[in-house]
């Protein structure tokens, strides 16, 4: 019987090494391959020091570009939002060296002003109506332009120019068709055999008359906005569905306001935060009146800050403005999470 003799290794000869220089030996503590503790698919590579200095490199390199758009971030939104919200618990005239301390004066003030609930209300209105109109009537002209009309460029065009107006002068324009003599209001009124209201004057139309002015001013972009997304629509899904029998509403019900989503969704959330933030239009047309009759928490920082000079109740009120904005922009994105519909 003969017995096969196994070598011994060579204690002078070093294990094979790997290409970052391991010797494929296990780390002291690991489980060796077969023992109840080992992971066969487990792979415990050693960092070498070039792939340290690699990875750092990187890291520096990644943060030398975005550090001069994260600074101007921080700077001129997170800084401003945060120094807002200090000052709102301050009281202070632009005057004194130094503003002091009240605590939650500011908000007790602000929430028992009588005045401050049809601020409040006026705020929804006025978003409400100028988002909402503005996008169902980008939705019909969008519509329009992409039957190709003729001089459908001009008509582009035309609709979007209000979009590029400033706000100073849409609201001097808007001054002017609405004056209750001269303007254009009163022909359209006198259409009907009926005199033109003093749009600006009085505290029943003052609100409806900006928001006006906002909704036609915001139209042309959301036109060009929901005409350029109708053109990319699948054609082939409309000729399945005119097979199936569909048209009319129930094509726009159910085919083309779900592949339209996408677009609701982003021209809602940034429509209002722009209007919750309209200053000029409100500020040539009413500045705010009569009394508080088309007054907005924007106008209303401005008057508070700049016209009475109470820092601390301007502040107070451009914070309930910053939540309440940060409150309906997070269930407009829970809610679009379940209802918007990202598929192609």
């Amino acid at each position: 019987m003969t017995l096969a003799v196994r070598p011994h290794p060579d204690p002078g000869r070093s294990a094979p090494r790997g290409a970052d220089g391991d010797t494929g030996a296990a780390e002291p503590g690991t489980p060796a391959p077969g023992t109840p503790g080992a992971n066969p698919g487990a792979v415990h590579p050693r960092t070498s020091p070039q792939r340290r200095r690699r990875r750092r490199r990187d890291a520096m390199l990644f943060g030398a570009l975005i550090a001069p758009n994260l600074i101007a971030i921080i700077v001129f939104s997170y800084y401003p939002a945060l120094y807002n919200i200090g000052l709102s618990v301050m009281e202070w005239d632009f005057v004194a060296p130094s503003p002091e301390f009240v605590g939650l004066e500011n908000y007790i003030d602000l929430f028992t002003d009588p005045s401050f609930g049809q601020v409040l209300l006026n705020t929804l209105v006025f978003t409400g109506v100028s988002v909402v109109g503005s996008i169902i009537g980008g939705l019909l002209l969008g519509s329009l332009l992409a039957t190709k009309v003729p001089l459908t460029g001009f008509a582009q065009t035309m609709a979007f120019a209000p979009h590029m107006l400033p706000g100073a002068a849409v609201g001097i324009l808007w001054l002017f068709m609405f004056d209750p003599n001269y303007g254009l209001s009163r022909w359209v009124f006198s259409l009907f055999g009926a005199a033109s209201p003093d749009w600006t004057t009085t505290s029943d139309w003052s609100l409806w008359a900006i928001t006006i002015a906002y909704t036609w001013q915001r139209l042309g972009f959301v036109t060009v906005i929901c005409y350029t997304a109708i053109l990319d629509l699948p054609k082939d899904l409309y000729e399945a569905a005119a097979l199936d029998g569909a048209h009319g509403g129930k094509l726009l019900r159910h085919l083309t306001l779900p592949l339209l989503s996408p677009i609701i969704f982003f021209l809602s959330i940034t429509g209002i935060i722009s209007a919750a933030q309209a200053f000029d239009i409100i500020s040539i047309m009413t500045s705010g009146g009569p009394g508080v009759s088309s007054s907005t928490l924007s106008w209303m920082v401005y008057e508070e800050a700049f016209q009475k000079f109470d820092i601390g109740t301007a502040s107070a009120a451009a914070t309930v403005l910053l939540a309440i904005l940060l409150v309906i922009t997070y269930l407009q994105v829970r809610v679009g999470d379940r209802k918007v519909n990202y598929d192609s």
